[in-house]
């Protein structure tokens, strides 16, 4: 219907300018919202104070040429002039109703744009590094990055959902010495773990795998592994010295052959546990991308070529340097190392070329909030390979906190003091989790109360949607068990006798859903979907509560089932992007 009264004005505009009463070179983008309050009409159009600097005339003059020249339409009732000079349309009641049939025809596709009739996007989230089990925080990445994409791909983009593993480098070889220490240990050894090990209960899990392969065939006496080692940070010295060295150590007495052989291991065991993970969460991917690949393909040479070509790089004290500065970055970067080790932002910049060249409009990155530098270092390598800074979007997602009893609960990644996504989905279910990881925005912090999301009150607002859902299905079944079975026909025939206040609301309410999609796609922004379930369901329960739908009247009878049953494939729609069910019974 937005699209109608759009067109219509752009109708009158046309007119007023063929009759000389407005400039023929103007060209404004119509913008029409819907309003807050009914009694201000369904939606409302700003164009006359748009129009109001170039034409040189009042913005209610310009609104009433508008109004006076507008063409007729059977679906509006009257147009006013408000305010400073805002269109308020009034649509009429049949306009209204249409929104019914709309749903119930479309059904799962209702609110859904055309198939890839926007831009073709890739999404990357979560990509957290394999060095451990994903944490509640992790959890808010995924949530959100999955609903956005689901959300996008409504709203008629191609979408491609990538996990980006960083499956190479110091981290890994970190966990790699952490497994082997911990395999030692098992093996009988007393040792001093480092201080920036990974600690985790599932580090010795992945150490008593890697012993069962191998045996003690990798054991070394604790002072064959410490000797001579920079002193860790806990007993003066340097930790990152102290970590390096015991790496270098630990790849010196067992071989590249076995360091890799742990090495494997590790990654293989956490990055089987993460996909697994995620999959129970209701969260797939088109692409897992491997570091590694980008080397062995030759992708980080090609992007480095790349800035070569375009004069973005230099020499000096041995490395490599990108001149990010000269490109809105705070400083310039290494990309090659004196060593000629590749850096990690040099892999990041192969992979992001690697997206353009795979037919991507734009890629968004859904990095955690820790990441904000991320973003001028990345715009300023997009702009060194020659494309548009704008083809590349990051949005930052805020750190998640849990409340048990009010109490906050203290984590930390790298002593194992942490609650991991998987213990989180089996205190208060996936549902839960993923609606209330996805209620407030992205950008702003969020409180995640684990005793609320385990409520079965009308305070969990995931329980209260999907009540609302179950009560719909209920009057169904109590329909059929009364042989008043729902008459689709007759119900679509008979909607002009939904005349009541709560009927009205609550078909304006299934008219914003279309608009709540779009919105939430182009703002990135899927709470927005959250919100208007919550509304929805309010609107449900304020109707249930006030009429009844088993009336003798069979064609009233049937109107209310044909609005709630759109009411209900709504809810289906809107639940299913966000990744959680819709319950027939509760």
């Amino acid at each position: 219907m937005r699209a109608h009264l759009e067109e219509l004005v752009m109708q009158s505009l046309l007119h007023l300018q063929r009759d000389g009463q407005l400039p023929a070179d103007l060209e404004p983008a119509i913008i029409m919202e819907r309003t807050r309050n009914p009694d201000h009409g369904d939606h409302a159009c700003n164009i006359a104070m748009i129009l109001a600097k170039p034409v040189r005339k009042p913005p209610r003059e310009i609104a009433t040429m508008i109004i006076n020249r507008m063409p007729e339409s059977r679906h509006v009732e009257k147009a006013e002039i408000a305010g400073p000079g805002f269109i308020n349309f009034f649509l009429t009641p049949h306009a209204r109703l249409m929104v019914i049939k709309d749903v119930l025809r479309e059904g799962e596709a209702f609110g859904c744009a055309e198939t890839n009739s926007l831009e073709p996007l890739t999404v990357e989230f979560v990509s957290a590094n394999p060095t451990g089990p994903l944490h509640v925080g992790h959890g808010r990445g995924a949530a959100y990055g999955a609903t956005l994409s689901a959300v996008l791909q409504a709203a008629g983009h191609s979408v491609q959902c990538e996990y980006y593993v960083n499956d190479n480098g110091r981290q890994m070889d970190i966990l790699a010495v952490s497994v082997w220490l911990r395999y030692l240990e098992l093996c009988g050894e007393q040792l001093r773990f480092p201080d920036n090990g990974y600690r985790g209960e599932y580090v010795y899990d992945i150490a008593r795998q890697v012993r069962s392969e191998h045996g003690d065939s990798m054991r070394y006496k604790a002072f064959e592994v410490f000797d001579d080692l920079p002193a860790d940070e806990s007993e003066g010295g340097d930790k990152e010295l102290h970590i390096d060295a015991l790496i270098g150590r630990c790849n010196k007495l067992i071989g590249d052959a076995n360091f890799q052989s742990v090495f494997d291991t590790g990654l293989n065991s956490i990055l089987d546990d993460i996909k697994e993970d995620l999959s129970q969460f209701g969260v797939n991917y088109d692409k897992w991308f491997s570091e590694r690949d980008l080397e062995k393909s030759g992708a980080i040479d090609h992007a480095i070529d790349c800035l070569d070509k375009g004069g973005h790089l230099y020499k000096k004290e041995g490395a490599t340097w990108f001149r990010a500065s000269e490109l809105g970055d705070e400083k310039d970067r290494v990309v090659i190392r004196e060593n000629g080790r590749s850096t990690y932002f040099a892999s990041d910049i192969a992979y992001f070329l690697d997206k353009m060249e795979r037919g991507f409009s734009k890629a968004l990155y859904i990095f955690g909030a820790d990441h904000h530098g991320y973003i001028a270092r990345l715009k300023a390598a997009a702009e060194g390979l020659d494309k548009n800074p704008d083809s590349l979007e990051i949005l930052l997602v805020q750190f998640a906190v849990l409340y048990r009893g009010g109490e906050k609960i203290q984590m930390s990644t790298r002593s194992g003091k942490f609650v991991t996504l998987r213990q989180l989905r089996e205190e208060v279910g996936n549902d839960a989790s993923r609606f209330f990881y996805v209620m407030r925005s992205h950008d702003q912090h969020l409180d995640f109360n684990l005793d609320l999301a385990k409520s079965t009150s009308n305070d969990n607002p995931v329980y209260y949607i999907q009540y609302a859902h179950s009560r719909i299905c209920s009057v169904f079944v109590k329909a059929e068990q009364l042989d008043m079975g729902y008459n689709h026909a007759i119900g679509e025939a008979s909607l002009d006798l939904l005349t009541e206040e709560h009927e009205i609301a609550m078909t304006r309410l299934l008219s914003r859903y279309p608009e709540t999609i779009e919105t939430a796609a182009r703002t990135r922004s899927p709470h927005m979907l959250a919100y208007y379930l919550q509304d929805l369901a309010n609107g449900l329960h304020s109707y249930y509560n006030a009429h009844h739908f088993m009336v003798d009247n069979e064609n009233l009878r049937n109107a209310r089932l044909a609005l709630i049953d759109a009411a209900r494939q709504v809810f289906r729609n809107g639940l299913g992007i966000i990744g959680v069910s819709a319950p027939e019974k509760m």
